[in-house]
Parts: C-alpha cells; sequence; structure tokens
C-alpha cells in the first residue's frame, strides 16, 4: 500500500543520473520534497530544478565533504523521512582516497555509514526509512573483516572489491535496523542500463548485444528504491534485502550470520574514528 508523501522529506545519494535521478522524479512526482545529493554541480542542480528540490553537493571520496553535507541537510531540515544510500560506483583500478581509504571501500560504503551516523539522531527523532543499495555481486564477495581496505585482496578488475562493498551495504543495512529500530533495508535494483558501465568495454558490449533483453532501464532499477520509500509498511522483517522488490534476495552466506554484521559495524566505527554507539 503506497502512503501519501506530500510533506514528507526524502535524501537521495546518488541523485544525480541513473536510478537515483529516476526515483527523485517518481517520489517528488507524488509529493515528497527530496535533496538531491550528487558529484557533479550541473546534472544535480538540473536534477533538483527538475523535480523541484534542494540540490546538495558532496564528492564521497573525501569524507570532509561528507561531514559537510550532514550539517547542511541537519541546518536545512527539521526532520528527514528517508535516506537513501544510493551513491557508489565500480573502480577499476585500485587507488585511495585523500582519507587513506580504498576508494571502492569509502565511496560504496564508509561514506554512506558516516553519513548515516551524522544524521542518525534526526533520523530517529523523525522515525524515518532507511534503504541502502546493493547488488547480487554480494554472491561473489569474499570479505575478509581483518582486511577491510583490501590490501591483501586479488583486485580482478575491481569487481571483488565491488562485490565486498556491495555486501557491506547488506550487512550495514541490517545492522542498522538491529541497533537503533530504524526501518532499514538494502536493495538490489537489477542490471541497469546507466553510466556505471561507461569505463567497463566487457559491460558495454554487454548492453549493446543483449541490453534490452538483459539490462533494466534506470526507471525499472528504482522501483525497488520507490516501493520501500513509498510504501506504508514494508511487509518484510527489518534489515531484509530485497532482489528488486523480491524480499529475502538471495545473497552472500556470511550476511546470514548475525555476528558478521555487528563485527563490521565495530570495526567501521574504528575505521572512522567515531565512538561506539
Amino acid at each position: 500500500m503506497t502512503r501519501d508523501l506530500a510533506g514528507t522529506i526524502m535524501v537521495i545519494t546518488g541523485a544525480s543520473s541513473g536510478v537515483g535521478q529516476a526515483a527523485a522524479v517518481a517520489l517528488a512526482s507524488r509529493g515528497a520534497e527530496v535533496a538531491v545529493v550528487g558529484r557533479n554541480p550541473e546534472r544535480t542542480r538540473a536534477v533538483a530544478a527538475q523535480v523541484g528540490g534542494t540540490a546538495f553537493l558532496a564528492d564521497f571520496t573525501r569524507l570532509d565533504e561528507v561531514r559537510a553535507l550532514a550539517d547542511a541537510l541537519l541546518a536545512r531540515y527539521d526532520r528527514i523521512d528517508v535516506l537513501a544510500n544510493n551513491a557508489g560506483g565500480f573502480f577499476s583500478r585500485r587507488s585511495t582516497t585523500v582519507d587513506g581509504f580504498d576508494t571502492a571501500q569509502q565511496s560504496n560504503y564508509l561514506a554512506s555509514f558516516l553519513l548515516t551516523r551524522l544524521l542518525l539522531d534526526r533520523l530517529q527523532a523523525s522515525d524515518a526509512r532507511v534503504i541502502t543499495t546493493s547488488s547480487n555481486a554480494t554472491l561473489w564477495a569474499k570479505l575478509d573483516l581483518n582486511d577491510l581496505q583490501f590490501a591483501n585482496e586479488r583486485w580482478l578488475g575491481g569487481w571483488r572489491a565491488y562485490a565486498n562493498t556491495k555486501l557491506e551495504n547488506i550487512l550495514f543495512a541490517k545492522e542498522l535496523g538491529r541497533r537503533t529500530g530504524l526501518q532499514s533495508y538494502s536493495y538490489h535494483p537489477g542490471e541497469v542500463r546507466s553510466g556505471f558501465s561507461a569505463g567497463l568495454p566487457l559491460m558495454r558490449f554487454g548492453e549493446a548485444v543483449a541490453g534490452r533483453f538483459f539490462f533494466s532501464t534506470p526507471e525499472q532499477g528504482a522501483e525497488g528504491l520507490i516501493f520501500l520509500a513509498g510504501s506504508e509498511h514494508v511487509d518484510a522483517a527489518n534489515g531484509t534485502y530485497f532482489s528488486r522488490l523480491t524480499p529475502n534476495g538471495r545473497a552472500n552466506k556470511m550476511a546470514d550470520d548475525p555476528r558478521v554484521p555487528r563485527d563490521l559495524w565495530e570495526r567501521t566505527e574504528r575505521l572512522l574514528g567515531l565512538s561506539s554507539s
């Protein structure tokens, strides 16, 4: 059952294109006020203008910009009804951010964790719903909690790091719900035709050959996010991982071990220098 979104405040990261943009357009059309978070100034402002929302600029490879984003959101909104942690990317080459973290790790997981923690009091006061984008690539993850910077991982063109960070997003969503009581879910949007594949020849080839049969449009990929953000009630246990609209999607077996989300959360807090929650 859909809910009346008039007057609701929804923060969507990675909203300047692709699935994030499609979700922003759909949710704004139902009355939500959307905070459009993106890295590219022109695209982010264009989407904000398109949906009648507000643009917020932040590069998730810089944690100072994530902290500034949190400050700006808290100053702008007295309540936040939905936080969609949708920002992320694929990094075919190993690199390190100015903060000293693996770029894939920071962009796909650490930055969203930090943003959520910085907004946590406002989210809890608003009884907010937090939705985190993951992927079925988690099936190929081999996550070592003692090596969260992937120093000892084979890079495999970036695929292993991508799979590991998307598994971390599932674990984060589970533990966020357990620790805070917030409604927290993760979801796989499907294989989406978007800018994600711009630097990946194999993905570009696959889209060209079988795109309309195998790959979804951004609008189709956004359906899970729109459903989780816009439903009156989500008929699934808190922390559930959805494969598009289907709860309890197939994921890496590590997601079924209740110790792993707790351990990852605590190690992430230490990495980011956050006080224990």
